[in-house]
């Protein structure tokens, strides 16, 4: 449901101002259960085929702490009466914590534990597509093209982002004069991981 976030061809092409925010939280009660919250806003430039994005992630793990924020650019050409094509390119500043003192160390004295990470710097690029009507949208994108290690000691690597390939795509079909449904998908992919797809459907009453 948050599109510019995997793909910033999305930002504007709804054609009006659009504000977004979720907090998650999984596996309640377990101490270090992932927590993330997400925001962003994206709005088309008024008379331009421009479109802008801000985005907002935090995600906590465990000892780790990651903080990310995004800017996006979309072009929005028209192919046909119907049709846009939007093209996206993304920046992403990375800011990373670890805390290992909230880990159960077995040797205290191991060197690679005693300094905690904090606010390490790493930065990102994207891109994406995006082709759109009133009903329907076709998207694919890689958010974050250059894999990076957060933390390396030349001996072990206890986090690092790789590239993942995200395709999109959803339709409205009218069931009544009142009542739609919208079908849709997204799939992830992403190497070392098995292929992943997430099906949906959304019922919208009198466009609400």
């Amino acid at each position: 449901y948050n599109t510019v976030n995997i793909n910033p061809a999305y930002a504007g092409s709804r054609g009006v101002l659009s504000v977004f925010g979720v907090y998650r939280t999984q596996w309640v009660g377990l101490e270090g259960a992932p927590t993330t919250f997400a925001a962003s806003i994206n709005s088309p430039i008024n008379n331009t085929k421009i479109g802008l994005g801000l985005s907002m992630v935090k995600d906590i793990i465990g000892p780790s702490e990651k903080n990310a924020i995004s800017a996006d650019f979309s072009y929005t050409i028209k192919t046909s009466e119907v049709y846009k094509l939007s093209f996206g390119l993304k920046t992403t500043a990375n800011l990373y914590d670890v805390d290992f003192s909230k880990l159960s160390r077995y040797n205290l004295s191991d060197p690679k534990f005693q300094y905690n990470i904090s606010n390490q710097f790493s930065a990102n690029i994207g891109a994406g597509v995006y082709l759109h009507s009133d009903r329907f949208y076709l998207g694919a994108s890689i958010p974050y093209m250059l894999a990076t290690k957060h933390f390396d000691d030349n001996a072990s690597v206890t986090a690092k982002d790789v590239s993942h390939i995200y395709l999109i795509g959803g339709y409205v079909l009218n069931l009544s004069s009142a009542t739609k449904f919208k079908p849709a998908f997204l799939v992830k992919s992403v190497k070392g991981a098995p292929l992943q797809a997430d099906l949906s459907g959304t019922f919208m009453f009198n466009d609400k």
